[in-house]
Parts: C-alpha cells; sequence; structure tokens
C-alpha cells in the first residue's frame, strides 16, 4: 500500500513515516514509478515505534525493538538489548519518581509549618503596573 493509505492506517502522518525511513527503522520498497510501498512487516514495525513512543521510550531507544522484529522475532522486546532499554528507561523513571517525591515532602514540611504559625490570610495585593 502507498504512504498516505499506509499512514491512515498504522494511525500517523506520512511525514512521520518519511522521518522513520531517513533514521533508518524504516525501508519503504519502491515500485516502478517511485512511489512508496509498505506491507504487513512494515505495519508491525511502526505499530512498534508508535507503541514505544506512548509509553515515553525515545525514537532512538525503539531501534533495538525494531531491530529484533527486523531479525523474525515475533515481540520486539524478545533480544536482550530491548531489555536494557526497559531496564534503563524504569530506571530513570524510578529516579523521577523519587525526586518527585522528595519534592512532595518538602512542600508538606512547608505546608505544615505554616499552618503551624495560624497565619492570618496574606492581604497584599501586588501592584498594578
Amino acid at each position: 500500500m502507498r504512504i498516505g493509505e499506509f499512514a491512515q492506517r498504522v494511525g500517523t502522518t506520512s511525514r512521520a513515516l518519511r522521518f522513520y525511513e531517513s533514521q533508518g527503522l524504516l525501508t519503504a520498497h519502491r515500485s516502478a514509478n517511485g512511489y512508496r510501498e509498505y506491507d504487513e512487516q512494515d505495519f508491525r514495525l511502526v505499530t512498534e515505534i508508535l507503541t514505544l513512543q506512548a509509553v515515553g521510550l525515545s525514537l532512538d531507544d525503539t531501534r533495538p525493538f525494531v531491530e529484533c522484529l527486523r531479525a523474525g522475532y515475533d515481540r520486539g522486546d524478545s533480544c536482550a538489548d530491548s531489555i536494557e532499554v526497559y531496564e534503563r528507561k524504569l530506571a530513570e523513571v524510578d529516579e523521577l519518581v523519587d525526586r518527585l517525591n522528595a519534592v512532595r515532602a518538602s512542600l508538606r514540611a512547608k505546608l505544615a509549618t505554616a499552618l503551624a504559625r495560624h497565619l492570618d490570610p496574606c492581604t497584599v495585593k501586588s501592584e498594578e503596573f
């Protein structure tokens, strides 16, 4: 199928498909007239890319998954390199959660301190410029 129809079927844009091709993640077959043609394997690759991006992986992070599919595996996460990406990304998320928990704890402590002083509501108004 040609690029417009394929883009619509997979749920992306022709521009994105061309970009994936320029990044080496997708290889379009060319018809005799030079039009890009896509098949079910391409559908599987792009679906994998879009699914992984939806859970927070970068386009570059999807490479091992795409290569795993190209190697003939049924799932993109069947290869060790893909598992490493999952592990790295999960560690990044855990670090962000830890930082957010520290910010939450700090804000709760500040709020508790402020409330403990029984401050009257602030009535200071900002000057208009």
